[in-house]
């Protein structure tokens, strides 16, 4: 018989570690018929994600260890463990970890689902592919990743 629930253990989940950050992926968009992704990120040191928004998709940060510095809609917030923070599509963000933090994670739901598939396609690139700025554009508009520019400065 089919198992009808998936159990994912610490550290399990198809994953990304990349040279800023090292994500997990815990419910996948098969798992959940493309209603939503659910991941774990894990931040390292210098991990800064440039300011960008999604036309359709929202997502949702849950911090669990570390603080985080989010930009959103033009307001500078942090983010403590235990901090959640809803960002509905059509909406600029940026984060990066907070001053003195020298690690992070933090769950982020991203609804419906398709950031698993985003990562997935990142992790068969080469470094060639990733200087291929038709690619890449190509790669954000099918994932609905609308990229503004680098982390505004806080003031």
């Amino acid at each position: 018989m089919t198992k009808r629930y998936a159990l994912v253990p610490p550290g399990g989940g198809p994953n990304y570690d990349w040279s800023a950050d090292h994500t997990f992926v815990k419910v996948s968009a098969e798992d959940t018929g493309g209603q939503y992704t659910l991941m774990e990120d894990n931040l390292k040191a210098n991990f800064r994600l440039g300011l960008h928004m999604h036309r359709y998709h929202a997502e949702t940060f849950y911090i669990l260890e570390g603080s985080v510095d989010f930009y959103v809609d033009g307001d500078w917030m942090t983010a403590a463990p235990g901090t959640c923070l809803h960002i509905p599509p059509g909406i600029p963000h940026a984060c990066t970890l907070s001053p003195g933090t020298t690690s992070g994670r933090m769950l982020m739901i991203y609804q419906p689902s398709g950031f698993d598939g985003y990562l997935a396609e990142l992790g068969k690139m080469s470094d060639a592919d990733f200087e291929d700025s038709a690619k890449m554009d190509a790669l954000n508009e099918k994932y609905d990743i609308v990229n503004i520019g680098p982390v505004p400065d806080r003031d």
